[in-house]
């Protein structure tokens, strides 16, 4: 199976690069034995996807020499691809990682790698189909998926509002004469609403703070280490949350907000005027809470013109 994505390679490197096609075809023939999944020993998979041997491929496109036979080279680079694309993804997702731990969690990686390679510029786009994954192949998680799912797409949403594109701020004299019955309010793109069934923020947050315990201690000789490493963190109980993940002043953060304020700001995020956003609150949100709620959301910046 190609991953998706790419093109599949020819079946032959090209014996020269003559022309632009060949060095395209050349590209592709490495690209393709880059992404092509290792072994469970992290060797090369010992066949092409067409059933040739990979030594046989490999010689086709690079050289040995005195100490390496070409598959050997090609082998240095494809587990160079792998583990640096391994570790971002182990970077991005403390929270995912814990909860299923080393051996369940690297499977996951490997196969969401092998079938969303790389397609991005930057290695910050690494996770983004991650959540859609392990939606679309559960049994990489299995019984947690979907637990998983919701940590995942808590974890992206840290990304996304880290360095999303941010427009510019409404202020309180775009608002002056419009009235609520057309007016509509859009929420900034780095933004992310969660209503979720975990309080997935207090349990990532609890992991980050014991891996700064773990990189703190490492520095510490005999007990420290041993005492931190064995601190477990609780999975997160059922509990029904809601949680905005934003950014100000330039710093990460998560919001906690009450379920008629979730309403109102998905209503506004759907395109609904601000009157009828209100209204989806529904008879539980007082007007003095809904001014207070829209004077703290005006204050963080997170509304801006439709």
């Amino acid at each position: 199976m190609t991953p998706v994505g790419l093109k599949a390679p020819p079946r032959h490197a090209p014996k020269r690069l003559a022309t632009e096609a060949d060095l395209r075809a050349l590209q592709r023939m490495m690209l393709r034995a880059l992404v092509e999944p290792l072994t469970d020993d992290d060797d090369l998979a010992p066949r092409w996807h067409d059933g040739r041997p990979m030594a046989e491929v490999a010689a086709e496109f690079i050289k040995p020499n005195d100490r390496l036979s070409s598959v050997d080279r090609l082998q240095i680079y494809a587990r160079c691809y792998w583990y640096r694309l391994i570790d971002c993804v182990y970077d991005d997702t403390p929270g995912l990682r814990a909860m299923l731990g080393e051996k369940k969690f690297s499977a996951l990686v490997r196969a969401y790698l092998a079938k969303y390679p790389s397609r991005s510029f930057t290695l910050r786009n690494l996770s983004s189909r991650l959540a859609q994954f392990i939606r679309e192949e559960p049994r990489w998680t299995k019984p947690d998926t979907a637990l998983a799912h919701a940590i995942a797409c808590f974890e992206w949403a840290q990304t996304v509002a880290f360095d999303g594109e941010a427009r510019p701020v409404l202020t309180p004299d775009d608002l002056a004469d419009a009235p609520p019955a057309k007016l509509r309010l859009a929420l900034q793109p780095y933004l992310t609403l969660f209503a979720l069934d975990w309080p997935v923020d207090d349990y990532v947050i609890a992991v980050k703070q014991r891996e700064t315990l773990r990189s703190e201690a490492s520095n510490v000789i005999e007990r420290g280490p041993r005492a931190v490493s064995r601190k477990v963190v609780p999975r997160p109980r059922r509990k029904k949350t809601f949680i905005v993940v934003h950014r100000y002043n330039l710093k990460l953060y998560y919001k906690r907000i009450e379920a008629p304020a979730f309403k109102i700001l998905t209503a506004l995020a759907a395109g609904r005027t601000l009157a009828d956003s209100v209204e989806a609150a529904g008879r539980n949100a007082k007007p003095e809470q809904v001014r207070e709620w829209f004077a703290t959301w005006m204050e963080l910046g997170w509304f801006c013109k439709p």
